[in-house]
């Protein structure tokens, strides 16, 4: 090996630790972006839904995170007085009052009470229906235009017919139990739907006239 190659093969080694010790020392400053330009998904969904609320976002709430909603986020974080990014970080979300990131885990209690609404309203449905009846009440903990916890929403004054009418004291039917573990799991037949109905059952307006995402059994499951 001659000398020449020696000393660039030395040179070289050299130069690699010294960019490895200082990729590995110098500091990086950052933040963690939940929802951003390019963004899709629910947690987006909510945070349009929730500026268009507050006359913020004129655009449609498609779930894509575009230029219309990056210009809303920075109208609302100027508003709010927070650093002015177009980014929905932790503390802009907090500030809407999304916490999509959140998980109901599947503890016992949790399965219990969601299987009881379950088997209250969807008893007798095919069982992807029941799931799905679980899948609206983890949407609904999930979405800013609910309460935040399990209970929260299924105690919610006027929405569930079936906690003040008998049903939810019935005993629970052990298909609702495995729905319960399946919605708690992050199954959503519905597709994101935060609202279900049965057609011949009521004739409630408001409910007739929500975006209509699916049929399974005799629900309508909209959004």
């Amino acid at each position: 090996m001659n000398s020449f190659f020696k000393i660039g093969l030395v040179a070289l080694v050299a130069l690699t630790f010294l960019a490895g010790v200082s990729r590995r020392f110098t500091p990086v400053e950052y933040s963690e972006a939940y929802s951003e330009y390019g963004s899709r998904g629910r947690e987006v969904e909510a945070i349009q839904q929730t500026l268009k609320d507050w006359g913020l976002f004129y655009g449609e709430v498609t779930g894509y995170y575009g230029t219309q909603t990056e210009a809303a986020v920075r109208r609302f974080q100027q508003n709010r007085g927070i650093p002015v990014t177009g980014i929905a970080d932790a503390a802009t979300l907090k500030h809407l009052g999304i916490s999509l990131g959140n998980a109901l885990e599947a503890t016992e209690a949790n399965i219990q009470l969601l299987a009881r609404i379950i088997s209250a309203e969807a008893r007798g449905e095919p069982y992807i229906g029941q799931v799905a009846v679980g899948a609206v009440i983890m949407n609904r903990v999930q979405h800013p235009s609910f309460p935040d916890t399990l209970s929260g929403v299924i105690y919610q004054s006027g929405e569930f017919s079936a906690v003040w009418n008998g049903q939810f004291q019935q005993p629970v039917a052990q298909t609702a139990l495995a729905a319960a573990r399946d919605a708690l799991a992050g199954w959503d037949p519905t597709g994101g739907a935060v609202y279900f109905f049965n057609p011949a059952k009521t004739s409630n307006t408001f409910l007739h006239s929500r975006q209509v995402l699916t049929t399974i059994g005799g629900h309508r499951f909209a959004a």
